[in-house]
């Protein structure tokens, strides 16, 4: 399958995966076997890719006989040193290769001089001849058949890189190859370059190896050209997957397979391959297709599952290496690269985004008939020991570092050659490291599901054993030791006797399997296997493939537990269409299909492998049985004679208890006190009987003048409503976080003003749980919250915040909008240990705030990929508060953080960069604020509501529809067929909107319009007959004759439904804000404009008039600025008004609401294009009459 992931495997090939199943002993810790286990199988298949590899360049891609190396696989081969020879060839092979795909070239520069030491054969063409005309378009072969001129650069051999590139590009590489060394120059891909002689655009694409910087230049579509160099930033290529992102962030937990089907839509739809595919690893490092789309016609995947050797290890190095692999056609000629043999050492090009695939690789792909492929790799952290930390580690402490694993490969097919621009393809490199994340967490629920499942089982077997006799109950009970893990058959061998459960081997053979473990395996407390036959039971073959797999647990040397499993090929399961029996395909090819074969033919006579969990458990069983057995009577009568001795000692620990519960309560106090955040305590009358040292010093009233006075005197008022709400609840036990409010300051305080606390509240509980009191933990957020007001107020120069040293400042720093750092306060230069000269100017996200070589240093790779959500989300304007942010300092520290961030705009409203702010939280308040609240209630009750509502409107809806149509068969008259059609047109408008289930569609402007042939009369008497009814009721008029024949019977273009739906709700909004005895009025101008020699557009301005009182000022000033999108929580009527405006701007439209003296009116405008001509129609509808 390694040729649909385009990783530089050879795919399709059959094998052991692993080498033999050797048999596991149990007595040692779960965490290391598994490692071991993983080197050891690491190990086998390098041997076996090495041989197969060797394989296919001897016998070339026709002779290659797939079938057949299926079964030699199985074997092992060759002395040692010969397989440690092949291994070392064939490494060298994988990551040695001197080719690259056509699409690009290549150049390897010297790293500090940038004089060129390799260079692919196409690079001449490419960077050095000029064009005949303008600046070609993208192919994937492209060449120049026009020669250089004498003045144009010339690429050879010690030739500095810098003459082949315009000076913005030149200069972007020198500051690249300057960079400090551990840089990674990667942070800074793409960079747009020009060449000096045809000005021709490339993405330079640079990473560092042995003493040279890699260049890949791929060519740039001129419609592709950013505007700017830096627009071409990871910021950019982070907002093309933003809305993925955001379906991904928005799934419920619980589901591994729904996040896997959602992930493989998005990139469906991002990339626009043929075949998106989610082909994840197991345990066993054999691969199954989890999830897939594709287009219509194409044979599925789904389901099939291949060899571990079909993805070589060397590739999935690789893949941990270079994220991202792009294959853009299989069958072009690759293009060599050539070194001056004089710099005395090899270059290695394996890094390189434009490396050639594998020649088995392409061989596969050209059998399934998938020219090119994209592929994504899903890292997630390697499942930790008990020993592991989850910090990341300190300067200088690399034990504790948590590792990383391959989980799985997101793969792009397609039939035709395809490719995907740098910026797109760094868009879903984003997009998988989401995606991997939320894989890491469905995977811990996964975990810890089974693992109360498992403990619930052992519970219950434990509970079994001490209330019957023996351990029989637990094969003869319900659950019993079946339920404990995944198994088709368990026995248990006690007292020279056999109990068999389920699909298990007949008494004679577990006696014998017994026998064989007591001669074999005496040293082992056990034994877990997946292949009997491989690890060397005589009896294996008698077993057949009802049981394989074997874990078994020796209670003593003559009792022994035993659970079963059957073949790997009874759990596949099958997910593509069916094979047709009478098509044979040829088993010599490497072809899915051929690979799946192969895969049951390996696993025939082996089960699913036992993992470490599964393990844990049979080994706590196997412990709880030895305590039980070995257990006898005379154990009940020195139990009697101990009572006492037990009585005696839990009362000398009753006593110290007491003790140390009074030096708690004392150290909890003096803590209390000398806690560095303000700290209030009030009894069940509301009389403060706590007060520290902090909140004394904070407010200028000192502990004694506090005490004894009642809570809500200490408060402002505007504050008062908030305090008796959250002191009410406490005294009820229901305790509330995160609210703010200001208490009073006295004394020399006063002039400071209100004191601005973010507090907790701790319901205090006497000995029998009632509340006696309440304890408020809070936060001062005086000084944060007076830089966040100025900070809103300022629109200019903002200097005198942000680089003042006033301690009450807090750490702020900034971006452009492009990414690079452009802010970075005294407080933070002070938090952080990194001067301000030392960030400016470097990619805030990759080398201020990153990995192992950034400055501030995070925690690991989830943290730095949320950071980069909020942010690009902040430019978006999707601004965030008090998120939970953390990271290294200079020193080797971990700074927590609660992080706000702002977007920046210039005067004119444009998006400028981002502010963040840090508010670094005490120690006490972190632990009680380290849950963060993810939905309201109330929102999912109005979801749960609009559901509802949605589904019972669509039967009604029907009904109408049926009734509509038996009317109109009924012989109407020419006026009474236009009320049933102005009908039908209403009640496809309802439909319409009864499936907008995404709103956040709308509001990102994402939503698909239908665009159909229609006329504005139809549209305008539609919309107009939709309000009549409520402006008959209220007296308003509704007046439209002044529109022109020309506008109604203008033939457009368009989505005329929402079109209809946006001034049907600007007319009801308007009829609402009229008097009694009102006037709407309804005028519209339009300006005609040609595109080109066919198109023609249609610039439409409809202005909607409402009246209102000499004192009146039509619709209220908010709903005008929830209309816009700035208000607070929107209203219904806001809500719609916004929505119009959304689809508005969809048509290249907007809307405006202008007063006057006695009246106001919407304007809207939006662009059409016409339709062609309609034949002349044969009467003149009249406008519509006032329903009687």
């Amino acid at each position: 399958m390694s040729a649909s992931t385009g990783g530089g495997g050879r795919g399709g090939r059959g094998g052991g995966g692993g080498g033999a199943a050797a048999a596991q002993s149990q007595s040692t810790g779960s965490s290391s076997q598994s490692r071991s286990r993983h080197s050891a199988r690491i190990i086998a298949q390098t041997n076996v890719d090495a041989r197969l590899d060797a394989e296919f360049e001897e016998c070339g891609a026709e002779a290659f006989d797939y079938s057949r190396s299926v079964q030699d696989r199985v074997s092992t081969g060759g002395p040692e040193q010969q397989q440690r020879e092949g291994v070392m060839a064939y490494l060298q092979h994988i990551q040695r290769g001197r080719l690259i795909q056509p699409f690009g070239c290549l150049l390897a520069l010297d790293d500090k001089t940038l004089r060129v030491l390799a260079f692919s054969a196409n690079a001449p063409d490419m960077l050095t001849a000029l064009p005949p005309a303008a600046v070609p378009s993208l192919d994937l072969n492209l060449r120049h058949d026009t020669q250089p001129d004498s003045n144009s650069p010339v690429l050879a051999f010690g030739c500095d890189a810098r003459s082949l590139f315009t000076a913005p590009g030149a200069a972007a590489l020198q500051k690249a190859a300057l960079s400090p060394a551990g840089t990674d120059v990667s942070l800074l891909n793409p960079i747009l370059v020009h060449c000096r002689s045809s000005g021709r655009p490339f993405y330079a694409i640079l990473h560092r190896t042995t003493r040279c910087l890699i260049v890949d230049l791929e060519p740039v579509k001129p419609a592709d050209l950013p505007m700017t160099a830096a627009a071409a930033g990871a910021l950019q290529s982070y907002k093309l997957a933003a809305k993925a992102i955001a379906r991904l962030q928005s799934l419920p937990g619980g589901g591994l397979q729904r996040l896997c089907d959602a992930v493989v839509e998005e990139v469906f739809e991002l990339t626009g391959y043929d075949r998106v595919m989610t082909y994840r690893f197991h345990d066993d490092d054999h691969g199954e297709v989890f999830s897939e789309v594709t287009k219509p016609g194409l044979d599925p995947y789904l389901g099939l599952h291949y060899p571990a050797t079909d993805i070589p290890q060397a590739a999935r190095f690789l893949f941990m290496k270079n994220r991202v692999r792009m294959i853009c056609d299989c069958r072009a000629k690759p293009v060599a690269i050539l070194q001056d043999d004089a710099i005395g050492f090899e270059v290695s090009f394996c890094g390189s985004t434009l490396r050639a695939p594998h020649s088995c690789h392409l061989q596969y792909m050209e059998n399934m008939n998938s020219i090119a492929s994209l592929v994504m790799a899903v890292v997630i952290n390697e499942p930790s020991s008990s020993d592991d930390s989850d910090e990341a580690p300190g300067p200088g402490d690399q034990s504790q570092k948590k590792t990383k694993k391959l989980w799985g490969l997101l793969v792009c097919h397609n039939e035709s050659p395809r490719f995907v621009p740098f910026p797109l393809r760094y868009a879903c490199e984003f997009l998988a490291q989401v995606f991997a994340i939320h894989v890491n967490k469905e995977l811990e629920l996964e975990r810890q599901i089974r693992e109360k499942n498992i403990l619930r089982t052992q519970t219950l077997l434990c509970d079994m054993l001490l209330r019957k006799t023996g351990p029989i109950s637990i094969v003869s009970g319900n659950p019993s030791i079946m339920d404990l893990v995944k198994c088709d058959g368990a026995a248990l061998l006690y007292q020279n006797k056999v109990w068999r459960l389920g699909l298990a081997p007949t008494e004679t053979q577990i006696r014998h399997i017994a026998h064989w473990l007591t001669e074999n395996h005496m040293d082992s407390t056990g034994l877990c296997t997946d292949s009997l036959l491989e690890a060397g039971y005589p009896g294996a073959a008698a077993l057949g493939d009802m049981v394989c797999g074997m874990a078994a647990a020796q209670i003593n040397s003559r009792d022994v537990l035993f659970w079963f499993r059957s073949h790997t090929a009874a759990e596949i399961r099958w997910g593509g269409a069916k094979h047709d029996s009478s098509q044979q395909d040829d088993g010599r090819k490497m072809h899915p299909r051929s690979s799946f074969r192969a895969f049951l033919e390996v696993v025939k006579m082996r089960s699913l492998p036992w993992n470490d969990y599964e393990m844990d458990a049979v080994h706590s069983l196997q412990l709880i049985l030895r305590g039980t057995i070995s257990s006898d009577l005379g154990k009940a009568t020195t139990a009697g004679a101990g009572t006492a001795e037990l009585e005696s000692k839990i009362d000398e620990l009753r006593l110290e208890s007491m003790v140390e519960l009074q030096a708690v309560t004392n150290e909890m106090v003096r803590l209390i006190e000398t806690a560095s955040v303000p700290i209030l305590a009030v009894d069940d009358s509301g009389l403060v009987n706590g007060w520290n040292k902090k909140i004394a010093e904070l407010t200028g009233l000192t502990v004694d003048e506090a005490i004894g006075k009642h809570m809500l005197s200490l408060v402002e008022e505007d504050s008062l409503p908030t305090v008796k709400r959250m002191l009410y609840l406490a005294l009820q036990g229901k305790e509330e976080k995160n609210v703010q409010f200001q208490l009073k300051t006295h004394g020399q305080r006063r002039e400071d003003g209100p004191v601005i606390l973010i507090v907790n509240a701790c319901s205090s509980r006497d000995i029998n749980e009632n509340v006696v009191g309440v304890c408020f933990v809070a936060q001062d957020m005086t000084g944060h919250k007076m830089v966040m007001d100025r900070f809103t107020r300022i629109e200019g120069d903002y200097k005198t915040i942000i680089q003042n040293p006033n301690p009450l400042i807090p750490p702020i720093f900034g971006a452009d909008e492009f990414g690079w750092c452009s802010e970075w306060n005294p407080a933070m230069a002070r938090l952080s240990g990194w001067p301000r000269d030392e960030v400016l100017d470097k990619m805030l996200l990759g080398e201020v705030f990153g990995g192992q070589l950034a400055r501030c240093r995070m925690k690991n790779q989830d943290s730095f990929v949320s950071l980069s959500i909020i942010i690009n989300n902040a430019m978006t304007g999707q601004e965030k508060e008090k998120v939970p942010f953390g990271f290294y300092t200079r020193n080797g520290k971990f700074a927590e953080c609660l992080l706000s961030v702002s977007k920046k705009v210039d005067g004119e409203g444009r998006v400028t960069g981002v502010f963040c702010f840090l508010h670094v939280t005490s120690h006490e308040l972190q632990r009680v604020m380290h849950v963060q609240q993810l939905t309201e209630q109330t929102a999912l009750k109005r979801l749960k509501a609009l559901a509802y509502i949605r589904q019972e409107t669509r039967n009604p809806l029907s009904g109408m529809i049926y009734c509509r149509r038996m009317i109109q068969n009924a012989g109407l008259n020419a006026e009474q067929k236009k009320l049933i059609d102005m009908g039908s047109r209403c009640q496809h408008q309802l439909s319409r909107i009864l499936d907008d289930l995404d709103l956040d569609s709308i509001m990102d402007s994402c939503l698909e319009l239908e665009m159909v042939e229609f006329e504005l009369r139809d549209v305008i008497t539609i919309a107009v007959s939709q309000v009549l009814l409520a402006s008959q009721e209220k007296g308003v008029r509704v007046v439209y004759d002044d529109l022109n024949e020309e506008f109604m019977s203008e033939g457009l273009y368009g989505d005329g439904l929402r079109l209809q739906q946006i001034i049907a709700d600007f007319l009801a909004v308007s009829i609402k804000f009229s008097p009694s005895g009102g006037l709407v009025e309804l005028t519209s101008t339009m300006l005609k404009q040609s595109v080109g020699q066919t198109l023609r557009l249609v610039k439409l301005e409809i202005t909607i008039k409402h009246t209102h009182t000499p004192t009146g000022s039509g619709m209220a000033e908010e709903l005008v600025s929830q209309m816009f999108g700035s208000g607070d929580e929107a209203s219904e009527e806001g809500l719609g008004l916004l929505v119009c405006r959304k689809l508005l701007k969809l048509m290249n439209g907007d809307v405006r609401y202008l007063r006057e003296a006695s009246k106001s009116a919407f304007i809207l405008s939006l662009e059409l294009a016409t339709a062609p001509p309609a034949p002349p129609k044969i009467y003149k509808p009249q406008p519509i009459r006032p329903f009687s």
